[in-house]
Protein backbone atom coordinates (compact mmCIF):
# COMPACT_ATOMS: atom_id res chain seq x y z
CA UNK A 1 0.00 0.00 0.00
CA UNK A 2 1.45 3.33 -1.13
CA UNK A 3 0.15 6.68 0.10
CA UNK A 4 0.67 9.94 -1.79
CA UNK A 5 -0.40 13.26 -0.30
CA UNK A 6 -2.32 15.31 -2.85
CA UNK A 7 -2.83 18.49 -0.83
CA UNK A 8 -2.46 19.91 2.68
CA UNK A 9 -4.33 22.91 4.05
CA UNK A 10 -3.61 24.45 7.45
CA UNK A 11 -6.58 25.16 9.72
CA UNK A 12 -5.10 27.02 12.72
CA UNK A 13 -8.49 27.79 14.33
CA UNK A 14 -9.09 24.06 14.90
CA UNK A 15 -5.41 23.16 15.45
CA UNK A 16 -5.29 20.82 12.49
CA UNK A 17 -4.18 20.26 8.92
CA UNK A 18 -6.67 19.00 6.35
CA UNK A 19 -5.02 16.40 4.10
CA UNK A 20 -6.23 14.91 0.83
CA UNK A 21 -4.40 11.73 -0.16
CA UNK A 22 -4.37 8.82 -2.57
CA UNK A 23 -3.76 5.19 -1.63
CA UNK A 24 -2.68 2.61 -4.21
CA UNK A 25 -3.36 -0.96 -3.11
CA UNK A 26 -3.02 -4.43 -4.66
CA UNK A 27 -5.85 -6.14 -2.83
CA UNK A 28 -9.24 -4.95 -1.58
CA UNK A 29 -9.69 -1.46 -0.13
CA UNK A 30 -7.60 -1.32 3.06
CA UNK A 31 -9.28 -0.86 6.43
CA UNK A 32 -9.69 2.65 7.82
CA UNK A 33 -7.33 1.99 10.75
CA UNK A 34 -4.68 0.54 8.44
CA UNK A 35 -4.83 3.66 6.23
CA UNK A 36 -4.75 5.88 9.34
CA UNK A 37 -1.62 4.17 10.67
CA UNK A 38 0.15 4.36 7.31
CA UNK A 39 -0.74 8.03 6.83
CA UNK A 40 0.37 8.86 10.37
CA UNK A 41 3.73 7.17 9.76
CA UNK A 42 4.17 9.04 6.47
CA UNK A 43 3.61 12.47 8.03
CA UNK A 44 5.40 11.58 11.28
CA UNK A 45 2.41 11.96 13.64
CA UNK A 46 0.81 9.71 16.22
CA UNK A 47 -2.08 7.50 15.11
CA UNK A 48 -4.37 9.11 17.69
CA UNK A 49 -3.80 12.54 16.06
CA UNK A 50 -5.09 11.44 12.63
CA UNK A 51 -8.81 11.19 11.85
CA UNK A 52 -9.76 9.57 8.54
CA UNK A 53 -12.93 11.33 7.47
CA UNK A 54 -13.51 9.83 4.04
CA UNK A 55 -12.28 6.96 1.85
CA UNK A 56 -13.60 6.65 -1.71
CA UNK A 57 -12.77 3.74 -4.00
CA UNK A 58 -14.27 3.57 -7.47
CA UNK A 59 -15.55 0.12 -8.45
CA UNK A 60 -12.81 -2.09 -9.85
CA UNK A 61 -10.01 0.40 -9.18
CA UNK A 62 -6.88 -0.21 -7.12
CA UNK A 63 -6.81 3.42 -6.01
CA UNK A 64 -8.59 5.05 -3.08
CA UNK A 65 -8.86 8.80 -2.58
CA UNK A 66 -9.32 10.02 0.98
CA UNK A 67 -9.62 13.01 3.27
CA UNK A 68 -8.07 13.15 6.73
CA UNK A 69 -7.74 15.67 9.55
CA UNK A 70 -4.37 15.75 11.26
CA UNK A 71 -4.56 17.40 14.68
CA UNK A 72 -1.75 18.89 16.74
CA UNK A 73 -2.68 16.53 19.59
CA UNK A 74 -5.20 13.82 20.44
CA UNK A 75 -6.84 16.23 22.92
CA UNK A 76 -7.60 18.70 20.11
CA UNK A 77 -9.14 15.85 18.10
CA UNK A 78 -11.33 14.84 21.06
CA UNK A 79 -12.46 18.45 21.55
CA UNK A 80 -13.48 18.99 17.92
CA UNK A 81 -14.67 15.66 16.51
CA UNK A 82 -17.98 13.99 17.24
CA UNK A 83 -17.97 10.84 19.38
CA UNK A 84 -18.90 8.45 16.57
CA UNK A 85 -16.01 9.75 14.42
CA UNK A 86 -13.59 9.23 17.31
CA UNK A 87 -14.98 5.71 17.82
CA UNK A 88 -14.66 4.91 14.13
CA UNK A 89 -11.01 6.00 14.20
CA UNK A 90 -10.27 4.22 17.51
CA UNK A 91 -9.38 7.42 19.35
CA UNK A 92 -10.26 7.41 23.05
CA UNK A 93 -12.45 10.35 24.03
CA UNK A 94 -12.50 12.16 27.38
CA UNK A 95 -15.24 9.86 28.71
CA UNK A 96 -13.20 6.73 27.92
CA UNK A 97 -10.12 8.12 29.65
CA UNK A 98 -12.12 8.94 32.78
CA UNK A 99 -13.73 5.48 32.79
CA UNK A 100 -10.32 3.78 32.55
CA UNK A 101 -9.01 5.80 35.52
CA UNK A 102 -11.91 4.74 37.75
Amino acid sequence: MDIDIISEEENPMLHRTDVRFEVRHDEATPARLQVRDSLAAKIDKGSDEVVIQELDTKFGMRKTVGYAKVYESAEHAADVEQDYVLERNAIAGDEDAEAEEA
